[in-house]
């Protein structure tokens, strides 16, 4: 018999949880986001918000600012995102010089800035003037000697210390996410996964200060990738302003993935190879609307970047240059070959770092980060300041590797013996012999890429922030233009020999040498994290010129080929996999030949599957599952002797709801019955009132057959994202396959340790 009376009096009681409950929908820290369900969610809000439009003239009005609330937060991210990228520019200028000298007249003036001002500086010795004293003038009024140089290089390793001890003790006290390059833990995050505190405002604070830091203290690494990280950080801010993102995580990484391209579109000058990196390298789902999204964010972070100049050129840019000689067909050689060398460095460096990334994991090194930041600053500092190349800062090296040698250049690398009848324009000057300064300059550069490649390999990874693209396109610098001045002086030798003969006469400016570097710094780029398309756009944005694409492109692809011989993974993917997030990689292939109901659980010989079913257990029963198993949710079924398969409850959702049905119902006690029907069940007249939870019910979850190939299910779980697969067999459930078993599967299958991927 149904209490039929007591039941109607109490309708709202049951039905109470048909209204929205706090925090449900909502995800726990790492934990993966259900898309099917956050877009299903947005889908419905949409729909409701379209109904009510047609209400009045508010709701119209409401309808139409929450059309537009997507572009008003890409506008914040751009304006936030390109100021606080024009404040560090400004900032690591200035404390980089800072390392060996100070403006006296204006002592937050860096030195170029300082000799600018002087009325005093001749453009032969620009970075020559009375007001930009080095310590040693300052201190002991010597400019020269041993005592001076002594006490400069004393100096310059003290503030290289100091920048690197105060970096790494404001990100272990204040922000421990705000270390590393930040790109392989955003992946992750775009592609679903929950981890609180990595995009938070504490985070954005702590990297921004100590990004300038770590840049200004000489260590072999650079701000690209953290930039990604900041700009992420500033579109999770804004995202927490609008509930139509803050409540929704699958929207949230919209956003978040159109801020990545505006990372990259602040770091290198490039808004579109910004948008291309974040479709192709970064982003797990990216609409059409998010591509642009992503391009108006990224222009409006690069015209902020350009109105605060903070290079003083008018550029984005410190080294951004332009070519006046075209490139020869013969030319592809030395550029493939240069794609060959970026792929073997590629591979080297991935190899190495992981390894020993992995021994300070495993090994008691980890326990000791700030003595390794300092250990690791002092070898770079007391290596780096005898070598000029290695002791100005990356970016500076960067762009004097890329330059051309005009009549107007003081470098060494410039220093070629003039004919003294050359009436020639400018920018045309003809291949000359090689001068002492420029054989200087080519031991001193042999040098400082030995040590770039050894030092970088320790280097990222630190508990420091630190980025890998500028190290990385310094590597292929520095070997380019070795390789390029080889060329341009064997064309000049040899100009009779067939290679040369039909492209390079005597007195033509045939080799730029500075092309070969911009060719090595993107095979060498590419070989690390295996871009292509968008390395390509971001290579030629910075040179503004559209004629060298191919010779990028040559080398790019090639670079690639040979270090995917070695290796699929690129440097992101193999933190990815070291660090055991749950990232199933779109690149990677699954060809092998198993069937859902191998990877499915319960196997044989374990407990039966933990399931709910559908009218007949009390809040105690359901309590009692949950408090006993970890699982993030159970499937509900019809009874335990059909197992046909009703929906799937979250275990969260579960339990705010009871915790909320506790709280404000008085008739919800221990033995309750809970029911997921439409009808109550037919209850005794004496017992409690029962509690209705069909609404936090998926009556819709993803399900899969037992002799469903592994290949198709690894497809589903990547395409659509999901959290976890249902195996039923007519019906019948048989099983569950989570996230975690299709990565620890695939892991088996590639001969790896399936227990290190790391969930909770």
């Amino acid at each position: 018999m149904v209490n039929t009376g007591e039941i109607n009096g109490s309708s709202n009681l049951m039905d109470f949880l048909d209204e929205p409950i706090p925090d449900v929908g909502t995800y726990e820290d790492f934990h993966t986001i259900d898309w099917l369900r956050e877009k299903s969610r947005d889908t419905d809000r949409h729909r409701k918000i379209t109904n009510k439009s047609k209400e009045s003239v508010w709701e119209f009005i409401k309808g139409l600012l929450d059309a537009w609330s997507g572009w008003v937060v890409m506008l914040k991210i751009g304006l936030l995102a390109g100021t606080l990228a024009g404040v560090i520019d400004l900032a690591v200028d200035w404390m980089t010089d800072l390392k060996e000298g100070i403006c006296l007249n204006d002592f937050w003036y860096s030195h170029e800035q300082c000799c600018w001002a002087s009325n005093e500086a001749t453009f032969e010795d620009r970075d020559k003037c009375p007001q930009w004293q080095t310590w040693s003038e300052l201190l002991i009024t010597k400019a020269e000697g041993a005592s001076a140089y002594i006490l400069n290089y004393f100096l310059y390793i003290l503030w290289a210390l100091l920048f690197a001890f105060l970096a790494v003790a404001l990100v272990r006290v204040f922000a421990p996410y705000a270390c590393g390059s930040g790109i392989p833990e955003i992946k992750t995050i775009l592609s679903g996964f929950i981890i609180r505190g990595y995009l938070g405002k504490w985070t954005l604070l702590i990297k921004t200060v100590t990004l300038v830091l770590v840049v200004s203290s000489g260590l072999s690494l650079g701000k690209e990738g953290p930039s990604v990280h900041v700009a992420c950080c500033c579109g999770n801010f804004f995202c927490s302003l609008f509930s139509k993102y803050s409540k929704n995580e699958g929207k949230r990484r919209e956003v978040l993935s159109a801020a990545a391209a505006v990372g990259v579109s602040v770091a290198f000058g490039a808004p579109i190879g910004g948008v291309l990196f974040s479709l192709e390298e970064v982003s797990y789902y990216f609409p059409l609307k998010t591509l642009w999204r992503s391009f108006f964010a990224a222009l409006v972070a690069a015209f902020t970047l350009r109105s605060i100049n903070p290079f003083g050129n008018s550029r984005l840019v410190l080294f951004y240059v332009e070519y006046h000689t075209p490139w020869y067909m013969m030319e592809l050689i030395p550029f493939i070959l240069l794609g060959v060398f970026g792929g073997l460095w590629g591979t080297l460096f991935i190899r190495c770092n992981i390894a020993w990334c992995r021994r300070r994991k495993t090994t008691s090194l980890g326990k000791y980060p700030v003595l390794e930041v300092i250990v690791v600053t002092a070898i770079t500092a007391i290596i780096a300041y005898p070598n000029p190349y290695t002791r100005r800062s990356t970016s500076e090296l960067i762009s004097e590797l890329f330059n051309d040698c005009g009549a107007l250049e003081s470098s060494q690398l410039c220093d070629y013996i003039n004919d003294i009848n050359m009436t020639r324009p400018v920018d045309d000057i003809p291949d000359r012999p090689a001068g002492p300064g420029v054989y200087t300059a080519m031991w001193q550069l042999a040098l400082a890429l030995v040590f770039k490649i050894i030092i970088t390999i320790f280097t990222f990874g630190m508990k420091i922030p630190s980025g890998l693209f500028i190290p990385s396109i310094a590597v292929g610098a520095i070997a380019g233009r070795i390789v390029g001045v080889g060329v341009e002086q064997l064309a000049y030798h040899h100009h009779d020999w067939i290679i040369f003969r039909n492209w390079c006469r005597p007195g033509a400016d045939c080799v730029t040498p500075g092309l070969y570097a911009m060719v090595g710094a993107a095979a060498c780029l590419g070989g690390v994290t295996r871009m292509t398309v968008s390395l390509v756009v971001i290579m030629f944005e910075l040179t503004g010129g559209l004629e060298y694409i191919v010779p990028l492109m040559a080398a790019a692809v090639t670079s690639k080929w040979v270090a995917d011989a070695f290796g699929k993974e690129g440097i992101y993917e193999a933190h990815i996999h070291l660090n055991g997030y749950p990232f199933l990689d779109v690149k990677d292939e699954f060809t092998h030949r198993t069937l859902a109901t191998d990877v499915m659980r319960p196997r044989r010989g374990e407990p039966p599957l933990s399931v709910l079913t559908q009218d007949n257990l009390t809040v105690e029963d359901v309590e009692t599952l949950i408090k006993d198993t970890d699982y993030n949710g159970f499937p509900v079924v019809v009874s335990r002797d059909s197992e046909r398969l009703i929906g799937f409850a979250q275990r969260r959702e579960l339990i705010i709801a009871i915790k909320n049905a506790r709280q404000r119902q008085d008739g919800v006690v221990s033995n309750s019955i809970i029911y997921f029907t439409e009808d109550p069940p037919e209850l005794p007249a004496n017992s409690p009132h029962p509690l209705k939870l069909r609404r936090i019910l998926n009556l819709s979850p993803f399900t899969v057959t037992d002799h469903t190939p592994m290949e198709t299910v690894v497809d589903i779980f990547r395409k659509l994202g999901l959290r976890q697969c249902l195996v039923t067999r007519s019906g019948r459930l048989l099983g569950i396959i989570t996230k975690k078993d299709v990565l620890r599967h695939m892991a088996q299958m590639a001969n790896q340790d399936p227990e290190s991927i790391m969930f909770n």
